[in-house]
């Protein structure tokens, strides 16, 4: 690596001819006019820009490239270097001093604008006068009207009347012919300009053709990792490179496949789309994807790479063990930062269509699970090696013995809550230990052995933060809860999805207030159960003895039939009917505990145990 300082014209001359270009990870320029026109005064100034970085290419970290936007660099012309740091101030100063166009910015309100920029001769070398001030920005088409104070409209649309206004085109800046010609005709105004342009020469021309631009230059051998970490530490714009952008620069310079495809680059981000778009609207559990924006939510691009990472690196080492029988050595399964930079083209695209199977699998999965929404996801980082173990495993994913088991390794980590920190060693853990548990009879995984549930923590469950909490709601929906308002069949799907049915409260905000009550056991999960919006509203804010009739009324069902239904959320009725809270918390607080019992396959440590496990 080398800090030097090329002058800023060879720089802009290579942005220019394609010497310099931006990996494609790179996000578009884009700099409002006030950023632009203080550059401007800081490089007439000579005051410090801030040091760019540029990286050698021909090495390993291969990306796809494109030139400066404003360029007119063609499709066929390699880069010597790729710019890493810097791309906003230096399309800034070309598209200013070089491009001869006008700059395509924007001002207020990200309006776009298209400018000209000048600086005015007589400000600029008066040493009193502000330098921000001499640089003005321009209309394209050169009629100034009323602006900068002057109270008047100018026209500069010839060279004569920029001239005799004083104000110098900064986009000649570079051109000595240019210059010239400008400098006779405005020297030509009087002779007092003699003096003001040898001052002007000498303070502002010569200056910015002397000014030196501090620049890293990283060698080729510079490893894809290590572009990533010095990306992500040095850009001033303080955006964060994303390794699947990285990997779409990456796949899109791919030689062979390009070859081997009659010079169509690959493109991650358009693989990536049509995948998400699928799963997104086969299993809205996923998330969605804006095609236009390319904002998504809920399942992401790098948990894609992640679950493939962790297949890749997983036969690796089942290939290196049976080909080194007994070998301590083994590479590991990972799916670090380091695992997606390498994970090559070729290894990607047959393993992907066998992941987007496995996610279609998953969302089965979740579904039976009563799993439907992204928003009732109790940890979306689960999926990752769910999504893996489903590569691994293949069809014997589908056979009922296998699926128990996922299903119980699944609430065992979603009611131990333990993939809400970091995850990468757990993924790893779970891949290989779910699959010796599932396909070879191994040891029960760790997530299962580690996993607990405390009693307190059913009462400490207040909100949707808490994966636990959405953990209970679904496993409500999954025992068989029937709605107090669409009561004639459980809640599946359908109801889910369109009767808004959402974690209500059973005995209200009133009960409380009314019977002076702390409202701690009012937000716990115990005192909520999944209904749809319409029974929320039967319900309004009346107590349970009150509104459980009015169901009745809508039902047309006995009371005795209707206390079914409400048993069917685990709730004793009888407690409702008396509006005893009391008594209705202590035993649902049992009865949930016992559907974590069952859930996870191991008891939950009661209040005065000392563990929950069993056997």
């Amino acid at each position: 690596m080398a800090l030097d300082g090329p002058s800023l014209g060879k720089m802009l001359d290579d942005v220019a001819v394609g010497k310099i270009q931006l990996p494609d990870f790179q996000r578009p320029w884009k700099w409002d006019d006030d950023r632009i026109r203080a550059l401007l005064a800081t490089v007439t100034l000579d005051y410090p820009l801030g040091v760019a970085m540029t990286l050698e290419t021909g090495g390993e970290a291969q990306f796809k490239a494109r030139p400066l936007h404003g360029t007119e660099v063609g499709p066929g012309v390699a880069p010597e270097q790729l710019l890493l740091d810097g791309q906003q101030r230096l399309t800034s100063l070309y598209q200013a001093l070089k491009s001869g166009r006008p700059v395509e910015t924007t001002g207020a309100r990200n309006k776009p604008l298209r400018r000209w920029y000048y600086i005015d001769i007589a400000k600029a070398v008066d040493e009193a006068a502000d330098r921000d001030e001499a640089i003005l920005s321009v209309p394209e088409d050169r009629i100034v009207r009323g602006s900068f104070g002057r109270g008047s409209s100018w026209d500069l649309t010839s060279r004569e009347n920029e001239c005799e206004n004083g104000l110098f085109p900064l986009n000649l800046l570079f051109d000595p012919e240019q210059t010239g010609k400008w400098q006779r005709v405005y020297v030509n105004g009087g002779d007092d300009r003699w003096d003001l342009w040898s001052e002007f020469q000498a303070r502002v021309i010569d200056t910015v053709k002397g000014f030196k631009v501090p620049l890293i230059r990283l060698p080729k051998e510079t490893r894809k990792e290590a572009v990533c970490s010095v990306f992500e530490r040095v850009n001033t714009g303080g955006v964060v490179l994303n390794v699947f952008e990285l990997l779409t620069a990456t796949y899109a310079g791919d030689a062979q496949f390009a070859e081997r495809n009659g010079g169509e680059d690959f493109s991650l981000i358009d693989d990536w789309r049509a995948i998400k778009s699928k799963l997104g609207s086969d299993y809205p559990v996923f998330g969605t994807l804006d095609k236009d924006t390319g904002q998504e939510t809920g399942l992401s691009s790098l948990d894609f790479l992640q679950s493939i990472a962790l297949v890749r690196t997983y036969e690796r080492k089942q290939n290196f063990l049976v080909e080194h029988p007994g070998a301590t050595n083994a590479p590991a399964v990972s799916c670090k930062r380091r695992d997606l930079l390498h994970l090559p083209l070729a290894d990607y695209t047959r393993i992907a269509p066998k992941t987007e199977e496995a996610l279609s699998w998953v969302g089965r999965f979740l579904a039976s699970q009563h799993v439907f929404r992204e928003r009732d996801l109790p940890y979306g980082s689960q999926v990752v090696p769910l999504a893996a173990i489903g590569v691994i495993l293949g069809n014997a994913v589908k056979e009922p013995g296998v699926q128990e088991k996922l299903a119980r390794w699944y609430w065992c980590g979603v009611l131990g809550e333990l993939y809400g920190g970091v995850t990468d060693t757990r993924f790893v853990r779970d891949v290989e230990q779910v699959v010796g548990w599932v396909r070879d009879g191994g040891a029960e995984p760790d997530t299962i052995t580690e996993a607990n549930f405390q009693e307190q923590r059913l009462h400490r469950l207040t909100s949707r933060n808490s994966a636990a909490y959405k953990g209970i709601y679904a496993l409500l929906i999954k025992e068989g809860a029937i709605d107090w308002f669409f009561h004639e069949e459980p809640i599946g799907e359908q109801t889910v999805i369109g009767q808004y049915v959402d974690i209500r409260q059973v005995f209200p905000k009133a009960w409380f207030e009314r019977h002076e009550v702390d409202g701690a056991s009012m937000s716990s999960i115990v005192n909520k159960t999944p209904l749809s919006y319409l029974a929320q509203q039967t319900m309004s804010s009346n107590f349970p003895s009150v509104y459980l009739p009015s169901f009745e009324r809508h039902t047309s069902s006995p009371g005795d039939w209707f206390d079914d239904i409400v048993s069917t959320h685990l709730i004793d009725p009888k407690t409702l009917r008396a509006d005893d809270f009391e008594a209705f918390y202590r035993d649902r607080t049992e009865r949930l505990l016992g559907l974590v019992d069952r859930a996870m396959g191991k008891a939950a440590v009661r209040e005065g145990t000392s563990d929950g496990y069993t056997g």
